[in-house]
């Protein structure tokens, strides 16, 4: 439209308008909360929130239409598709990856070709060659703005999948955003002391939305896809703070989503159930790709790499430095939200 200066709306905040007045005003929504713990015991709690994810999922699909499933073959994934199956729904699942000789198979590929075979799904792959990834580098890093390496081969395998949905005319695909956040699923969270690791699930929630939730729109809007998440579901969200942290972590800490995979393993999905966690951009290939690209064009970093798909940036920063708390804080921040290319100078 124009406007230079457009400021993005946290979508915690509220921004509301009075004709009266003709004024503006930010109000600040009430969020989540992670007391109090739920105290059943741990069927009754493993059987209400595989209840509330079954309802999430049916009112997110529409049973007559067909729709996609991004699908790795890990816990969050297949237990999605083995929910909608259940549902009697109309669906494909989606797996891409990249493949070349020399390469180590994707682990994905192999988790979701088996447990799709074991589960009677339909899945459509895509495996895409390392000097394929190019074409796609030019439509997604100035789409995402962003030439952060996590955020970019995260969004590749995505963005593939979408165009493949897009192919095939579905408009509506499942992922399984959320679950790690909820139930523990990141290695950060078994350095947290279990009496803090529902606040721990909080905070990766609040901060969801400028790692993963704008990006990940973003990529399947541009496929003309509507990316819905499960997990993410109000009410379950609500009820997952409030889950003991035991349920969701080991006591050894060795072993994270306890509940989930407990459920995993009453639908009799042993092997999914017992799969440790992959990273998309691992599981997929994907980070490797990005690696190889950079070293054959002479890279020694990939984010180097990466900025020659985006190289102009709209607005240069500079750090006001002192060392003290407060000038820390302030670089932390813009080193966490990936500007650490916009630091020209520290004053």
């Amino acid at each position: 439209m124009g406007f230079p200066h457009a400021i993005e709306l946290d979508p915690r905040v509220l921004l509301k308008y009075s004709i009266k007045e003709d004024r503006l005003s930010f109000e600040r929504r009430g969020f989540f909360d992670i007391e109090p713990e739920i105290k059943e015991d741990k069927e009754k709690i493993k059987g209400e929130l595989l209840n509330l994810l079954r309802e999430s999922i049916s009112r997110r699909i529409a049973l007559k239409d067909r729709f996609g499933v991004l699908f790795s073959g890990g816990l969050d994934s297949t237990l999605i598709a083995h929910l909608c199956k259940d549902l009697g729904a109309d669906f494909v699942c989606y797996t891409v990856a990249v493949e070349e000789p020399g390469m180590k198979e994707a682990e994905d590929l192999q988790f979701a070709a088996r447990i799709a075979v074991d589960l009677g799904l339909k899945l459509k792959i895509k495996k895409i060659r390392v000097e394929e990834l190019e074409k796609y580098l030019k439509e997604v890093v100035p789409l995402v703005e962003d030439t952060d390496v996590v955020k970019i081969s995260v969004a590749l395998p995505l963005y593939v999948a979408c165009e493949l949905a897009k192919e095939d005319g579905i408009k509506t695909v499942l992922d399984g955003l959320g679950a790690e956040e909820l139930f523990a699923g990141y290695e950060r969270q078994k350095r947290i002391k279990k009496e803090n690791l529902n606040k721990e699930c909080l905070a990766g929630l609040l901060g969801m939305y400028t790692r993963d939730l704008y990006r990940d729109d973003l990529v399947a809007k541009s496929q003309g896809i509507s990316l819905r998440a499960p997990f993410l579901a109000t009410e379950l969200v609500d009820y997952a703070l409030r889950i003991p942290a035991s349920y969701k972590l080991s006591d050894d800490k060795t072993e994270n989503k306890l509940i989930l995979r407990e459920i995993a393993k009453d639908f009799g999905l042993e092997q999914v159930a017992s799969r440790k966690k992959r990273a998309m951009q691992y599981g997929s290939n994907f980070l490797k790709a990005i690696e190889k690209l950079a070293k054959r064009n002479g890279f020694r970093y990939k984010k180097d790499y990466l900025r020659t798909f985006y190289p102009s940036r709209n607005v240069k920063l500079g750090c006001l430095f002192s060392s003290g708390k407060d000038s820390a804080y302030a670089l932390w921040l813009m080193l966490k939200e990936g500007m650490s290319d916009f630091c020209e100078s520290l004053l």
